[in-house]
């Protein structure tokens, strides 16, 4: 079965994509919707927050950093989530990114706060496959959101890929995140491109791992301003993100140290006994 085939399986009489969310509204005379993250300064940066209808890239900073960028990804939706309209989603991850990644546990981004069964993940081996079912997946307009995880360069995504994917969300009003580890920046239709890495969280009681902190940088806007950084930390009880405090931190562990390894602080995509 091909791919177009197995996603057309999934939608409902009237084309819609069901992954157990309210139906879809019709977005067209809806105009530019922007989600706001709370944090003042990232929101007017932004214009009001990040656009729906758009495309918006997100690099892990180092290799190290892909569970870091992946785990930003996720308390993105989870926040989106828990606004009013509700976010559906739908999570492709090339076969490369499962090999390099791991597979995303559902316990685990329940413990960041999200609703796992809002989400439906996808991996798919053929990368034009990949992308045509990104496509199916905003064209359908049942979704608050579409995710595609690549590891390593992908030159199939090229300039018109890009914007062929573009056009497919403004049409639908879905935003999609490009997920990307292990590639530089190419020229693309996105409206926004992050870089995304690990930071240190403040230290809770027995010198404990904290709430997870991530250090995003706004590498490129199409329309505003880039080169602004922040760091955020994702409050998974309330599902929010808020600007890092200072103070106690426990250090994100050096590359190749034993703490990377497993010995020491944990990363956010653990929790302490």
């Amino acid at each position: 079965m091909r791919v177009g085939d197995s996603l057309s399986s999934l939608l409902g009489g009237d084309g819609l994509l069901r992954v157990g969310a309210p139906p879809a509204r019709p977005r067209a005379a809806q105009g530019l919707r922007r989600w706001a993250s709370g944090v003042a300064s990232l929101d007017a940066a932004l214009a009001g927050g990040l656009a729906y209808g758009r495309v918006h890239e997100l690099y892990a900073a180092q290799g190290e950093d892909a569970p870091a960028a992946a785990g930003f990804a996720l308390a993105l939706l989870t926040a989106m989530a828990g606004g009013a309209d509700g976010c559906s989603a739908l999570w492709l991850r090339s076969r490369r990114a499962v090999r390099q990644a791991g597979v995303v546990q559902a316990n685990g981004w329940a413990e960041l706060g999200g609703r796992p069964e809002d989400c439906l993940f996808a991996m798919i081996a053929d990368a034009k496959e990949l992308l045509k079912a990104a496509v199916d997946g905003l064209r359908s307009g049942a979704l608050g959101a579409v995710v595609v995880e690549t590891q390593g360069s992908l030159p199939e995504l090229d300039l018109t890929a890009s914007r062929r994917l573009a056009l497919a969300a403004e049409k639908s009003g879905t935003m999609l995140f490009l997920l990307r580890s292990g590639a530089e920046p190419v020229p693309s239709a996105a409206e926004t491109r992050w870089q995304v890495a690990a930071a240190p969280s403040r230290a809770l009681p027995a010198n404990a791992p904290g709430a997870p902190v991530f250090a995003i940088e706004l590498l490129r806007q199409r329309s505003g301003p880039s080169g602004l950084s922040w760091q955020l930390e994702w409050n998974r009880d309330r599902r929010i993100f808020t600007e890092a405090a200072s103070g106690d931190l426990v250090s994100v562990p050096r590359r190749g140290s034993p703490a990377a390894a497993g010995a020491g602080p944990v990363r956010f995509r653990q929790r302490a006994a």
